[in-house]
């Protein structure tokens, strides 16, 4: 009986032993430009608004521990912080984006625009964090438009060649697309007098 519980365990072992496929090398802008540009795109166009719920004083000390951690370029620990502040608050938009650029930081850019997606859709449509949310989806297509054409090097051929095409041209409109939804995130206040 006891036998059964040390092959979990062994087995349990083994396959966290197991090599999964190697991450594709970093090509392309640092990361921390990457946050940069995305943090741009949020900036405030001239009289827009912006409005901010109250926040959990834990979530408030977890995302200044957090944005501590990231100036130390410890963005293992920042990210951490950020998932102790989702535990709390788990639907919070500018929490999960600062989530997603935490894992910009990380080099994981699918988790990344994951959590924006997550983000835009339980949040505003309009406004800086909106369009902090589509940059960094951007970026995450853009990554995968430039990982499919490193792929591509001159050596596709008949049927893969067009497949390869046809993913290329999908990946360029996704990027259009996510461009035109991130330009629509700006709307300004009413003209005051």
């Amino acid at each position: 009986m006891m036998l059964r519980p040390v092959l979990y365990l062994v087995l349990a072992v083994l396959a966290a032993c197991a090599s999964a496929p190697p991450e594709p090398e970093w090509s392309g802008p640092a990361p921390e430009q990457l946050v940069a540009e995305i943090r741009a795109a949020g900036a405030f166009a001239k009289g827009e608004l912006d409005v901010q719920p109250l926040r959990d004083p834990m979530v408030e000390d977890l995302r200044a521990q957090a944005a501590q951690y990231e100036s130390a370029q410890r963005h293992a620990d920042a990210a951490a912080a950020l998932d102790r502040a989702l535990a709390i608050s788990p639907d919070d938009p500018a929490l999960l984006q600062e989530r997603a650029e935490a894992a910009v930081l990380q080099k994981d850019l699918a988790r990344a625009e994951t959590l924006a997606r997550r983000a835009y859709d339980i949040g505003a449509k309009v406004g800086p964090l909106c369009r902090r949310h589509w940059a960094t989806i951007r970026q995450s297509l853009a990554r995968r438009q430039r990982l499919l054409d490193g792929g591509a090097n001159g050596k596709l051929r008949g049927e893969k060649l067009a497949q390869w095409e046809r993913e290329r041209a999908a990946m360029m409109t996704a990027i259009a697309e996510s461009a035109r939804v991130q330009e629509a995130c700006t709307l300004t206040g009413p003209p005051r007098y």
